[in-house]
């Protein structure tokens, strides 16, 4: 068998199933090891504990598949035709979901796509006894590393992979193998040069140092991850946001070309591009479950959506309409967003009596 051909033959299919760019790695993650332990004992996942476990399998491939050798890294670009992400994020009034939840979750996208990938190759691979195993973002896997090493893009200073073409508006997803694969070589230096605009522009500065971000203080990380209370020093900068957050790449000059997808899957769904706070917030427990399914926000929970909304409601015009929803619910909310509405209401409530919108 010829592994050079088949490796051009996987890029092919790759492109054939919509990803925009398929590469190969081999499985030497050392270089990032100082940085991951850095990033962990300071404690800077936060609450993400899964990040803590499992390092030595992040590292080394071969540990979390048994004999791999090599990794196919693909990408698949998001950026969906959804109203403009800038107007929304200026309206206080509306809700700002990140841009990659706007549409089907792109677990199940990627990962179905990956995993057709890997038949074409095993049917390909004959007399060879192959192990393929697909992951997107659903396992110990250092993507990012991966995608770098294989020449995709570079780690910005966001901590977003950059590519020069589709800036970092893309799902990366892997396949683990063990076909010894000629490898791609790191050809993706780092553009950012002295650019600072993701660290300035980023509501709560959670861009602490270049390549360097503290997921405590980071949005996606407070509306996503974060189970508890979100810290009200934090509040009043999240403004609208309540699902995840894009301003580092809403900002970033690689970003100003990259195009919309291609992927009808990724188009928003429920006017979630353009919706308003207020009726976000009179869903029910049934039509947020009936509303997301299949969407990456169900990721989270009814509870942890109307924590999201009592925060942004705090920051929204304070009109009576608000005030008077806010008040509603706070004899059926459970003790986490009874605190969120609390703070909302109060907060709406003086700048109605100061008179200003701040």
């Amino acid at each position: 068998m010829n592994l050079e051909s088949l490796t051009g033959q996987i890029k092919k299919w790759g492109r054939e199933l919509g990803f925009q760019q398929v590469a190969v790695t081999d499985t030497d993650l050392s270089a990032y090891r100082s940085k991951l332990t850095e990033w962990l004992a300071a404690g800077r996942h936060g609450e993400m504990s899964y990040m803590a476990q499992n390092v030595d399998k992040r590292l080394d491939p071969a540990l979390l598949e048994a004999d791999t050798c090599r990794i196919i890294v693909a990408r698949m670009n998001y950026r969906p035709p959804a109203d403009d992400p800038i107007a929304v994020l200026k309206n206080p009034d509306k809700g700002y979901v990140s841009r990659y939840a706007l549409g089907r979750d792109y677990h199940k996208v990627v990962r179905r796509r990956l995993a057709l990938l890997a038949r074409r190759i095993d049917d390909a691979a004959v007399n060879v006894e192959g192990r393929y195993r697909a992951f997107t973002d659903s396992a110990p896997v250092l993507e990012k590393a991966l995608a770098e090493k294989a020449g995709l893009g570079w780690i910005g200073k966001h901590t977003l992979l950059l590519n020069r073409e589709a800036g970092s508006w893309f799902f990366l997803g892997e396949i683990y193998t063990n076909l010894p694969l000629p490898a791609d070589e790191t050809t993706a230096d780092n553009a950012c040069g002295n650019c600072r605009a993701c660290m300035t522009v980023c509501p709560t500065q959670a861009i602490v140092a270049p390549n360097q971000l503290d997921a405590r203080r980071c949005i996606s990380y407070l509306t996503i991850e974060h189970r508890g209370s979100i810290p009200k020093a934090l509040r009043a900068p999240m403004g609208n946001r309540i699902f995840g957050c894009d301003d580092c790449q809403l900002y970033c000059p690689w970003n100003r070309e990259a195009a919309n997808t291609p992927e009808a899957d990724f188009t928003p769904r429920h006017g979630l591009d353009q919706a308003r706070l207020l009726d976000l917030f009179r869903w029910t427990e049934a039509e947020f479950l009936e509303r997301t399914q299949g969407s990456a926000i169900r990721r989270i929970s009814f509870q942890q959506w109307q924590r999201n909304l009592a925060v942004a409601l705090g920051n929204s015009s304070p009109c009576p309409e608000v005030l008077a929803a806010l008040e509603r619910r706070l004899d059926e909310a459970s003790a986490l967003v009874r605190e969120h509405l609390e703070w909302a209401i109060e907060r709406l409530k003086g700048r109605r009596d100061s008179g200003t919108a701040s």
